[in-house]
């Protein structure tokens, strides 16, 4: 019995939707649109490819769990990411979903190859619709596509979106309600639809969709979806022939597997087509005598057309293209745009072998620029507001150790962070405004072009620019590398990259030792600090890249990349506020767990032991024989060499578990050290700090650079020493990360500090 919308809006949230599309499409867009902030991140069972859950609320109170797929061009997997997804779509997964809609999210300006995606899915049985997304782009592009008609050819329903603007979201979630609300389809069982691939329009039979009306519409259409080549049969003199060489392999799917029929000859072609596919599939069986029956069955077909003269390799792509072009010489209308020819002006400029790169550094150390500028008054405005917190609360509170842990320790650790996140805020609205207009797409492209010709894989990437915001979804990034050696070299060198965590530290070593001078009117002496510091990183990242290349990994072949550039497009103000909150709200909560459970282990050790001629010592003698300073006095022969003393040794230590733990560290300890009813301002403590039996000053510009060097290339992050452990699935490659990072942290901050002294700095 067809469940109605009414019937479901009374369910709770357990039926399931999956958002799917090519990469570039503004699937994240839809996903955020339709769900808001009422989203999850986890993994899929058994593995640590990231996913997002979010919920969809209906105009009736229904609800729908959306899970938004990583981007696939096709259902033939080329990577980890591609394999988990292509599970899922055929219920192969791990996962207890009730699938009952999946929706595809097509760029309408590159109508014609996100209808390959389209029309593999539909041959899955499942209901689809189409949410096309971007129309004015095409629009802009001079490409005028009849929704209506496409819409009645492939026998779903399409929407037209603007996720940018929100235009179509609502249109859109009611016809996901609608489609959901009168399917059929029990979990698990993919609805029948009638099988056949190939053939001449006479062989089709009564009451196919060659014979059919027009377009069904609203829930009518989620149960028209057949197999797209019975629509549209291709014209060649194969007739029924293609589907009987087919049928031994539709058959073994038929035996093995729940898919349905047009499911079953569609997966026989792919695997006749594709050895990727075919070993896919291979390594998803268990029984050792299934996957030979299954290599055997295909190897017969494949020589049978080859006795038919039929070329079988990429067979699949040929005969969908085939029937993708038919089908889009009918439905869209293409004009010379004067938008288009800007496009690709702009792009032989940004992309020019010489321009290009000259103007990414330029972008780039204009953005740093305005990350030390604009940041300077609400940073004041926070360092007040926390200092006037820790004085109300030294003032309400009587004298003893709650006091002093929330002043000395709580306020003072996690308020000293907290001062930096306009900084981080201004950067990752600069990252997120540039992701949106499209240029990072040709910031993407111009390092694949370097990066090639340094001998490393293209595929690197966009893994190694995700770093740069954090070195865990960059190493997460890193399964669209098919290849394991590169695929390895990019895990091993992405930490390298300067990511947000580094970000405070920088920040307030360069604040405090670097004066604000202007350079060629327009840079900072400051902010130009700050761009050098992910220049450097950059660098040593693809020098470690080659010798890993040259020595370690010989025989590592690189396979080919094909990069995509997304049309240049207006920034939604909406779209880019909403990833920088999102970035934001991840650095509060999770750093900002981490540093307030470190300040208040830190404030104990740095209090405690107290002696009994406690009263009489010195605040620096105090902190000097708690258990803080006992253990940063351990370890200060080891780093003397490198300009640091014992209280930045015990931020070494702690800011292990995350880099930006440094900034927490050493304000509790001068706070500790001070310990009265005003907050210590870590910069001027730094500044001012003197050493009691030189006169000298501790901290100096050249032991700012060398601690900056220091964090720029050490793995000074717990989590991501985790995540590489879960990625290589062994503990060999995260010790050899840690250890080659910290070998490279120690000799660089001693090349800089020593050298520097030589010179006669410091």
């Amino acid at each position: 019995m067809a469940e109605t919308t009414d019937t479901f809006a009374a369910r709770e949230s357990v039926i399931d939707v999956l958002l799917v599309g090519n990469p570039n499409t503004g699937k994240t867009s839809v996903f955020n649109s339709l769900t808001g902030l009422r989203q999850k991140t986890g993994n899929y069972p058994g593995v640590t490819v990231e996913k997002k859950t979010g919920i969809v609320t209906g105009p009736d109170g229904g609800s729908l769990r959306l899970h938004d797929m990583p981007g696939m061009y096709s259902l033939t997997p080329k990577s980890l990411d591609d394999s988990i997804a292509r599970e899922v779509l055929i219920g192969e997964a791990d996962e207890d979903l009730d699938v009952r809609l999946i929706v595809v999210v097509a760029d309408a300006s590159n109508l014609n190859r996100n209808l390959y995606l389209v029309t593999q899915l539909i041959d899955l049985g499942i209901p689809v619709a189409v949410a096309m997304n971007m129309m004015d782009n095409a629009v802009s592009s001079g490409v005028h596509i009849d929704l209506d008609a496409l819409s009645d050819q492939l026998k779903v329903p399409i929407v037209p979106v603007i996720a940018s603007r929100q235009q179509g979201i609502d249109e859109l979630r009611q016809m996901m309600f609608d489609q959901v609300g009168s399917n059929t389809r029990s979990s698990g069982s993919p609805v029948e639809a009638t099988p056949g691939l190939s053939g001449s329009p006479e062989e089709t039979t009564p009451g196919s969709p060659m014979d059919a009306g027009p377009a069904p519409t609203g829930s009518e259409s989620g149960r028209a979806n057949v197999s797209f080549a019975e629509r549209f049969p291709r014209r060649r003199l194969l007739g029924g022939l293609l589907d009987e060489a087919l049928s031994p392999a539709a058959a073994w799917f038929a035996e093995h597997t729940n898919l349905n029929e047009v499911a079953q000859t569609s997966e026989a072609l792919r695997v006749t087509s594709s050895d990727q596919a075919l070993q896919t599939w291979m390594e998803g069986r268990q029984d050792p005598s299934c996957k030979e029956d299954l290599k055997r069955i295909v190897e017969q077909t494949r020589g049978r057309l080859d006795e038919m003269q039929v070329p079988w390799r990429m067979l699949e792509t040929i005969l969908r293209y085939d029937q993708i072009d038919e089908l889009y010489s009918k439905v869209v209308r293409e004009e010379r745009n004067a938008q288009a020819s800007l496009s690709v002006r702009l792009d032989r400029v940004f992309t020019h072998r010489a321009a290009g790169p000259a103007i990414v550094l330029m972008v780039f150390a204009l953005v740093f620029q305005s990350v030390f500028s604009w940041a300077e008054a609400p940073m004041a405005l926070i360092e007040d507001g926390i200092g006037a917190l820790g004085a109300f609360v030294y003032q309400f509170l009587p004298e003893g150790l709650l006091r002093n842990l929330l002043v000395d320790g709580v306020i003072a650790g996690v308020g000293a962070v907290l001062v930096f996140l306009p900084q981080i805020l201004f950067l990752f609205f600069f990252l997120a405004l540039l992701e949106d207009t499209g240029y990072m797409a040709r910031v993407a492209f111009l390092m694949d072009r370097f990066m090639k010709s340094m001998g490393l894989s293209g595929h690197s990437v966009m893994p190694l620019l995700s770093s740069f915001a954090c070195a865990i979804p960059g190493i997460m990034a890193t399964r669209t590398i098919s290849n394991w050696k590169d695929r390895l070299i990019t895990i091993m060198i992405a930490p390298l990259m300067s990511c947000s965590a580094r970000l405070p530290v920088y920040i307030l070593l360069i604040g405090a030792f670097f004066p604000s001078m202007t350079i060629l009117g327009v840079f900072t002496l400051q902010g130009l600090m700050l761009f050098a510091m992910y220049i450097f990183g950059i660098v040593v990242a693809i020098g470690a890249a080659l010798v890993f290349k040259r020595f370690f990994m010989k025989d590592a072949v690189s396979t080919s990349f094909v990069m995509e550039l997304p049309p240049y497009r207006r920034p939604s103000l909406k779209w880019v506020l909403l990833q920088m909150f999102e970035r934001a709200k991840v650095f509060v909560t999770e750093a900002g767990q981490i540093i307030l459970a470190i300040s208040v282990v830190l404030w104990f050790l740095a209090s405690y032991p107290q002696p009994d001629d406690f009263d009489s010592m010195s605040s620096r003698s105090r902190i000097q024989q708690s258990y803080a300073g006992q253990l940063g006095q351990l370890i200060e022969p080891a780093i003397e060499p490198l300009g640091f003393d014992w209280k930045v040794g015990i931020g070494l230590i702690t800011s292990f578990v995350a880099r930006e733990v440094l900034v927490s560290t050493m304000a509790t300890i001068y706070n500790v050290e001070e310990a009265d009813e005003t907050s210590v301002d870590l910069r001027s403590a730094l500044q001012n700090e003197v050493d009691p039996e030189t006169g000298e000053r501790v901290y100096t510009p050249l032991v700012a650079v060398a601690l900056m060097v220091f964090f720029a290339l050490a793995c000074q992050c717990m989590a991501t020493v985790a995540i590489v452990k879960r990625e290589t699935k062994g503990w060999k490659w995260p010790i050899v990360m840690v250890l080659y990072m910290t070998a490279l942290a120690y000799v660089g901050s001693f090349i800089v500090y020593q050298g520097g002294r030589l010179l006669g700095y410091g």
